[in-house]
């Protein structure tokens, strides 16, 4: 894995900038819906399981997938399951996110929440999946992939983080 161990340590300063951001986001989200939930009545647990919580995930999937990319891995194998693990957990946790925004009656959707909500998340994990099983082969591009999915975790997070603020900010309640 001496080579495997050279291409990832190339990535080791792109990890801690995503992952400690998608860390520090992740607090400031608890800080600004806490603030929110202070000087404001409520927003309805569905909306908030559908639209807020996915905000904390993807961010969190990016801190992840950033600690996996940092730790010490015995193998490029293990590394590929590990990460390809987490892309398939990721499609399946999208499906429920899927079905939480259908089922909850606080706020309606419109196609943008769709897409940044459920589609691109969906297809980020996705690509993860990808990007993992092409590591074993294709190193390079599968790191190349599975640091776009942390950047693009990153971003579906900074994007609906931002949502979710402006909708609660701007909404009657």
């Amino acid at each position: 894995m001496n080579e495997s161990t050279s291409l990832l340590r190339a990535w080791e300063s792109f990890y801690v900038i995503v992952g400690s951001s998608g860390g520090a986001l992740i607090g400031l989200q608890f800080v600004v819906i806490t603030l929110i939930a202070d000087s404001r009545r409520g927003t309805h647990a569905g909306a908030l399981s559908a639209f807020g919580t996915p905000t904390v995930i993807h961010l969190a999937g990016a801190l992840v997938v950033s600690a996996i990319m940092s730790a010490p891995w015995p193998s490029i194998g293990l590394l590929a399951a590990t990460l390809g693990t987490c892309g398939v957990l990721g499609v399946a946790y999208g499906a429920t996110v899927l079905v939480r925004a259908r089922r909850q009656t606080g706020y309606r959707p419109v196609w943008q929440d769709w897409i940044w909500y459920v589609t691109l998340p969906c297809l980020v994990y996705a690509a993860l999946a990808v990007a993992a099983f092409c590591l074993r082969t294709h190193t390079e591009i599968g790191l190349a992939g599975v640091a776009a999915v942390a950047l693009a975790l990153l971003l579906v997070g900074i994007h609906n983080a931002w949502d979710t603020v402006t909708h609660l900010v701007v909404s009657d309640g």
